[in-house]
C-alpha cells in the first residue's frame, strides 16, 4: 500500500503530490460514491447537516481507498474529506485557494495548469481538476449564480463571486488549450494610505501631495497595465474625499470600496445573446449626471464614455477619478485623445487636448515591478495645452528620485 500527500498549497514539485493519479482518483471515486449514496437516500449534499455530510464522504473514502490499495492516516483522510466537500458545496479545487487571504490572483490554464499570486510573485501549484468537464462544471457553477452564461455562443464572460471577486472565464472555440480562468480575489478589508506607504508603494511625500490632491478636489486619472494596482490605489485615494459628499461610482465588474458614507455604485450590464439590453458605462455616465454626484468615480475609462467624463470633470463635478489602461502620464492623456476621436468628439487635435487638459489635473502612472511589487512611477500636473502639446510637469518620479539618491541625476 502506497501512502499519499493530502491537499498543499504549495509550488508543483517532485514526488507524491496532490494532483497525483492516486490521490485523484481516490478523490473522484469518493465524490462519485458519495453523490451516489445520497441520491439512493434521497439527500441533498447542499443542504444536509455538514457533520452527516463528512460521514458519508469517509465511508466513501474508506472504499476507495482500499479499492486503489493505497494506506490513509487520519490527516490524509481529513484533507480527502474536505477536497469532497469542496467538490459537493464549493468550488471544488479552487475552494482552498479562494479561501486563503495571502493569495491574491488565481489563475488557470486548463484543467492541469493553476498559477497564484501572492505577495506579488505569480506561482504554480499543486491544483488540478479531473479534466476540462470538471473544469466546465465549476466555471458553470461560479458563474450561474451571478446571471452569467458561458457556452460556445457566448465564449466569455465577466462577473463577480459573491464575496466581491472579479471573475473573468474564456473558454473554446475561443481558448485553444482548454478554459481558461482568471480570479481577482477580494479582500474583506481595503488596503490604506499607510499600507501603501509600508509595502512601498508611494512615499509619504507622495501621499500627502495625492490625499491633498483629493481632498482640494482635483480631477485625477490613474493609468497603468494590468494588475498594476490602479484600482487598489483608486479605492486608497477615495478615503480622503470628503464625508459629506455624494459619490456615484460606475464599472464594468464593481470592485471598488470606496470608504466613503454617500457612495451610490452603479454597474454596467452586457447585452444578452441578441444583442439586446445592454446598459453600457457611457449610458450609466449620462444617467449620473442627474444624480447630483458631488463627483463621479469611473472604474475605467476605456471607449465612448470618455467624452461624458471628461465633460463632467470639466463642468462642476470637480475631484472625479478614473483609471485607464497606458504606458505613462502623456500615454493616458493621448488615450483618452484616441478614445473621444473614435466615438463622435468632433473637434481639430488642438482643441481635443485643450478639451483633455482642460478636464484632467493630475494624472499618476502606477507599475508593476519584479523587484519592488507595485509602485507608483510618476505623478504629474496637467498645466495646459499649448501649440498642441500636453503641458506637464512631473511632481514626483520615482526613476528620477532614485537616480539622484544614488547620485547620478
Amino acid at each position: 500500500m502506497t501512502a499519499i500527500a493530502p491537499y498543499a498549497l504549495k509550488p508543483v514539485e517532485g514526488g507524491d503530490s496532490p494532483t497525483s493519479d492516486s490521490y485523484q482518483w481516490i478523490k473522484f471515486r469518493a465524490f462519485d460514491l458519495t453523490l451516489e449514496h445520497l441520491e439512493r437516500q434521497g439527500l441533498d449534499g447542499d443542504t444536509i447537516p455538514a457533520a452527516t455530510l463528512h460521514d458519508h464522504i469517509a465511508g466513501a473514502i474508506a472504499l476507495a481507498a482500499a479499492g486503489n490499495g493505497t494506506a490513509l492516516n487520519q490527516r490524509e483522510r481529513s484533507a480527502l474529506i474536505d477536497d469532497v466537500v469542496n467538490e459537493i458545496r464549493g468550488f471544488g479545487p479552487l475552494q482552498p485557494l479562494l479561501c486563503n487571504s495571502d493569495v491574491d490572483d488565481i489563475v488557470v490554464n486548463g484543467p492541469n495548469s493553476v498559477y497564484i499570486e501572492r505577495f506579488g510573485n505569480l506561482e504554480e501549484v499543486a491544483v488540478r481538476f479531473r479534466d476540462a468537464a470538471h473544469l466546465m462544471n465549476i466555471i458553470q457553477r461560479i458563474v450561474s449564480p451571478i446571471g452569467r452564461r458561458v457556452d460556445e455562443a457566448t465564449p466569455y464572460v465577466d462577473g463577480r463571486l459573491p464575496d466581491g471577486s472579479r471573475v473573468n472565464v474564456i473558454i473554446p472555440p475561443v481558448a485553444l488549450e482548454g478554459p481558461i480562468l482568471s480570479i481577482r480575489k477580494f479582500k474583506p478589508i481595503p488596503l490604506s494610505g499607510q499600507d501603501l506607504l509600508r509595502n512601498g508603494s508611494l512615499t509619504a511625500e507622495m501621499l500627502t501631495y495625492l490625499s491633498a490632491a483629493v481632498a482640494g478636489k482635483k480631477n485625477l486619472l490613474i493609468c497603468g497595465g494590468t494588475g498594476t494596482g490602479k484600482t487598489t490605489l483608486l479605492n486608497v485615494l477615495s478615503s480622503y474625499v470628503g464625508v459629506k459628499e455624494r459619490i456615484v461610482t460606475i464599472e464594468d465588474a464593481a470592485e471598488l470600496r470606496l470608504q466613503s458614507a454617500h457612495v451610490v455604485r452603479l454597474e454596467t450590464r452586457p447585452a444578452t445573446s441578441d444583442g439586446a439590453n445592454e446598459v453600457s458605462a457611457r449610458d450609466l455616465m449620462r444617467n449620473a449626471l442627474r444624480m447630483r454626484p458631488d463627483r463621479i468615480i469611473l472604474g475605467e475609462v476605456r471607449s465612448s464614455e470618455a467624452i461624458e467624463m471628461l465633460q463632467a470633470m470639466g463642468t462642476g463635478h470637480d475631484g472625479s477619478m478614473a483609471t485607464i489602461h497606458a504606458n505613462g502620464t502623456r500615454d493616458a492623456l493621448e488615450r483618452l485623445e484616441m478614445l473621444v476621436g473614435l466615438h463622435g468628439f468632433s473637434a481639430d487635435l488642438g482643441a481635443v487636448r485643450r478639451f483633455i487638459a482642460g478636464a484632467v489635473d493630475i494624472v499618476v502612472h502606477v507599475v508593476r515591478k519584479p523587484d519592488t511589487g507595485r509602485s507608483i512611477a510618476t505623478v504629474s500636473e496637467v498645466t495646459g495645452a499649448e501649440n498642441g502639446i500636453y503641458m506637464l510637469r512631473d511632481v514626483f518620479s520615482r526613476d528620477v528620485d532614485l537616480a539622484r539618491r544614488k547620485g547620478v541625476a
